[in-house]
């Protein structure tokens, strides 16, 4: 089925979100699918490839960038931060109920890994919601951070200290997204960095770093908190190989949703994000079947 592309941004506390709208041929009015990246990632890095599976199966999706990020607006650039990122999805739930050409009453949120964490924690803050998909998520701080070597936490606490001093003059500190095990960054397992390097698009302008900031904000952001407070049925996927958001915390998450489905494939990270991947088609080969029980007359 082929996709009709559209270009709709929207307005997130004052800044411009940039969005693609993809439409499904010969399905009207269709569910959709609003999606956005995890850490430091832009809507163009393995999502697309992703969405052609929804909108092969007769579902409109909706991709997004974060600000300060990808092709949205935003100073200083690269300010990954779990409250302005949940902000931006509460501004891409309401423009998406207001886009014509969808049904609204069937809105699915989708993340992966930090924004698997958002999409619980937007459904349990909008009642409204009512299916969630989260893959590989994000979903407890202090889980996330005893996946870094102590020392690496240790230096990456120092540069968000840096980083918030030089807020006050002007002069951001920016760390590495991902690294080689070993090197100074927040993802630096023996996956990620060529695993990170695969979802990058050749062209994309993508660049690795990141606010310091994030990493005074990381520890404290577990989205697993809220879970309880979640209504919407919700599917979660782990890799029972991720060396980035532990499988085990969150199958915790799950047993807290009190309508969730829970698989465990074998993948790593970042396999579960490249459709070219065998254990990638299956996760997506659960979502769409999640969707179909959904969404079944």
């Amino acid at each position: 089925m082929t996709a009709h592309s559209i270009a709709s941004d929207f307005e997130s506390e004052g800044e411009t979100c940039a969005g693609t709208l993809l439409l499904p041929a010969q399905v009207s009015p269709p569910p959709v699918v609003v999606m956005a990246n995890g850490f430091g990632g832009t809507r163009a890095a393995a999502l697309p490839d992703i969405a052609r599976h929804f909108v092969a199966d007769g579902y409109a999706v909706y991709l997004f960038d974060y600000r300060n990020f990808g092709d949205s607006a935003g100073q200083p650039r690269h300010w990954v931060s779990p409250r302005r990122h949940l902000a931006d999805w509460k501004a891409a739930v309401r423009h998406v109920r207001n886009l014509p050409g969808v049904d609204h009453d069937r809105i699915v949120l989708w993340g992966t890994s930090f924004s698997g964490g958002h999409v619980i924690e937007t459904a349990a803050r909008d009642p409204g919601i009512r299916t969630v998909i989260a893959q590989v998520p994000h979903v407890s701080g202090v889980a996330s951070v005893l996946q870094v070597p102590l020392h690496i936490s240790f230096c990456l606490m120092l540069a968000a200290l840096r980083d918030q001093l030089g807020r006050a003059f002007g002069r951001p500190h920016y760390s590495r997204i991902v690294g080689r095990p070993g090197e100074v960054a927040a993802l630096c397992s023996a996956e990620c960095w060529d695993g990170y390097a695969r979802l990058i698009p050749p062209g994309e302008r993508w660049e690795n770093k990141v606010l310091s900031r994030i990493f005074l904000e990381l520890p404290f952001y577990s989205p697993a908190r809220s879970a309880r407070k979640v209504k919407a049925a919700t599917l979660i996927i782990a890799g029972e190989r991720d060396s980035v958001t532990p499988a085990a915390a969150a199958r915790r998450a799950a047993r807290r949703i009190a309508n969730c489905e829970f698989h465990l494939l074998d993948g790593n990270h970042f396999e579960l994000h490249l459709a070219s991947e065998a254990v990638c088609r299956q996760s997506i080969a659960l979502q769409l079947a999640f969707l179909r029980r959904q969404f079944a007359p």
